[in-house]
């Protein structure tokens, strides 16, 4: 089906920004829905998480029968998720192939994420071999194994794409661990060209999370806006502005790593670039638009992931025009005045890093927890 160009959606494409949606289940597989966002809306890759999961597998009987077999197969409920969640990673990879294997795509879009268990977010060694397995698992060259940017994650993440597998590295909230993951990246095109191994077809994003930044800092903020004065006033002008002021250090830290003579090398290697991916773009503040952390962050080269409500907002309402780059120095001196206001970012990013983790663990136990009482319910069943 063509694209309708005033879509907005569309638009935001053809302004050099691929839109993924932040969000997967069966129904929307099975009915067509998926399609019709690719055909019509330019929707470019998709990416899910264990929250997702959780709303998907444990929130209706969708799954049901699914589980059923599985149980009647003897698989442990671990097994039985991750034989499900790779089914319909499996098919959605396989829906957004044609965006992936596009000329005029050049293997930039049309992937899917799959991210490991969130249990292993401070063993290195056992998120190498997990995304080892899901890689095999799910089988499709358009597979992206989500793995989060904490300091145990690094090493696995160089591991993974020194072998060929796509990385989407998840949970970034400062500037400066981006950097770290950016060079990771490089690191990792080097190790493999050295080692006589193709590049051409590695892809990765880096995914920055924004409204939980804003969501922790507006009300610290505001305590200082109360107290009045100079600070105050400070504080005034960075309420709701911090979140992006740090989507823009951090694409500033991109064009600077990936302009590098390093990098040049590997590009004429055919290495692509690992685009930054906006997260975490749904606005949880009702005094802000709903298309805040979308219309600010614009840019050539950039991937935004979005619920399906802001999806749908944004085909309504949105207006797309580039503005990333707004704006830099007033961004970057944002920033650098907020240790006058008593607030350090790197100290406010670790906290945020370690809710994250919090945030995808108490899910995925909940999404075992319910699992594991279908999988007995099912089991009683078939010895009864």
């Amino acid at each position: 089906m063509k694209k309708n160009t005033l879509n907005p959606l569309v638009q935001v494409n053809e302004l050099g920004q691929s839109i993924w949606l932040d969000f997967i289940n069966r129904q929307l597989l099975r009915d067509g829905n998926l399609q019709q966002l690719i055909d019509e809306d330019g929707l470019r890759g998709m990416t899910s998480n264990p929250a997702i999961f959780e709303k998907a597998m444990t929130g209706s009987n969708e799954y049901d029968d699914n589980i059923r077999q599985l149980t009647q197969q003897e698989h442990t409920t671990k097994e039985i998720y991750e034989a499900m969640a790779v089914a319909d990673v499996q098919r959605a990879c396989d829906a957004f192939l044609p965006v992936y294997n596009d000329p005029d795509n050049n293997r930039t879009d049309g992937y899917v994420s799959l991210e490991v268990a969130p249990t292993l977010v401070h063993d290195t060694q056992g998120t190498i071999e997990e995304g080892r397995r899901l890689w095999k698992a799910v089988n499709r060259p358009n597979l992206m194994i989500k793995v989060p940017g904490t300091e145990e994650g690094l090493p696995a993440i160089q591991t993974l794409l020194t072998e060929g597998i796509n990385v989407n590295v998840t949970l970034l909230f400062s500037v400066e661990r981006y950097r770290a993951v950016a060079e990771t990246y490089i690191a990792a095109l080097a190790a493999r060209a050295a080692s006589g191994k193709p590049i051409d077809g590695i892809s990765s994003v880096a995914s920055f999370f924004l409204s939980r930044i804003d969501l922790l800092l507006d009300p610290l903020l505001e305590k200082i806006v109360q107290s009045g004065g100079e600070k105050g006033a400070l504080a005034q002008e960075m309420l709701g502005q911090v979140a992006i002021a740090s989507a823009k250090t951090a694409y500033r830290v991109y064009k600077e790593v990936f302009s590098s003579m390093r990098f040049q090398e590997l590009m004429d290697k055919g290495a692509a670039t690992q685009r930054l991916l906006w997260a975490s773009t749904g606005n949880k503040n009702p005094l802000y638009s709903p298309l805040k952390y979308v219309e600010s962050l614009i840019g050539p080269k950039t991937v935004n992931t979005v619920p399906l409500e802001t999806l749908q907002i944004y085909r309504a309402d949105g207006k797309p025009v580039i503005r990333l780059e707004d704006n830099l120095e007033q961004a970057k001196s944002l920033l650098a005045r907020l240790p006058e206001l008593g607030i350090d970012l790197e100290t406010i990013a670790a906290q945020l890093e370690q809710e994250g983790i919090y945030k995808f663990n108490d899910p995925f136990e909940k999404l075992m927890k319910g699992l594991e009482e279908k999988r007995e319910q099912f089991a009683t069943q078939t010895t009864g």
